[in-house]
């Protein structure tokens, strides 16, 4: 089961961006939730509480408990709007929840013993987490907050799949779903290989090698200077 988080949110009024970029400047973020058959509802967050809730992993994959006055709402983050360049957020989407509905969310993938796996110790080979998280379909009472994958047996060139992942009771991988052909590589474990440089750059510097034999003007080359001393014989 993940965790519950708290974030306490007011209701905003003003819509647009300009009533955004005022926000923000407050220290606030915008943001909205919907969903559950109810209208949507506009509301503004403590930019400095926001980021400190990111900070932890399971903030992302967790029922939220939204307190906006006297009321509370469970909700799960649907989407987050980062700047680009500075660490502030822009916009969030929540979307609201009930107990007996199933809801659609990405859950980490956390692999452990990978420095002990056979493939790294006995075959030298470099584990590749090619999946960080896997979307998953359950009631919200399920949520995990991760999985744990174990890839100590796992051997050289050998990989795991979306079907290897142990999931709990009442926890579906829509991509797996009956008819799908999605089974798709989670991790792997292979050798790194290291591209030699190729030999062209070696010949180009050979053939500038002998260019630089040249000799300066004015000096005679040793092909030259055999020539003259046999001229010089001849004339004897």
């Amino acid at each position: 089961m993940s965790q519950d988080f708290d974030l306490v949110a007011e209701i905003r009024d003003e819509q647009g961006k300009g009533a955004s970029r005022r926000l923000r400047r407050e220290g606030k973020v915008p943001a909205i939730i919907y969903g559950a058959g109810r209208p949507p509802r506009q509301l503004a967050i403590d930019h400095n509480l926001v980021i400190q809730k990111l900070e932890n992993e399971s903030f992302y994959s967790s029922i939220l408990d939204i307190k906006v006055g006297d009321k509370n709402q469970a909700a799960i983050i649907k989407d987050i709007q980062r700047h680009p360049s500075q660490r502030r957020v822009l916009h969030m989407d929540f979307q609201r929840i009930v107990a007996d509905e199933k809801i659609k969310m990405n859950v980490p993938i956390h692999y452990i013993n990978g420095e002990n796996a056979i493939g790294v110790k006995q075959g030298g080979g470099t584990v590749s987490q090619l999946r960080n998280d896997v979307e998953v379909s359950c009631l919200p009472k399920d949520l995990p907050e991760y999985f744990e994958v174990d890839i100590e047996e796992l051997e050289l060139d050998a990989m795991l799949h979306l079907s290897d992942i142990k999931l709990p009771n009442g926890v579906e991988i829509p991509e797996l779903e009956p008819g799908s052909d999605n089974d798709q590589p989670i991790v792997s474990i292979r050798i790194i290989k290291v591209q030699e440089e190729p030999e062209e750059e070696e010949a180009v510097e050979t053939e500038e090698g002998e260019e630089g034999d040249v000799p300066a003007e004015g000096e005679s080359s040793a092909e030259g200077d055999s020539g003259a001393t046999e001229a010089d014989k001849e004339e004897e």
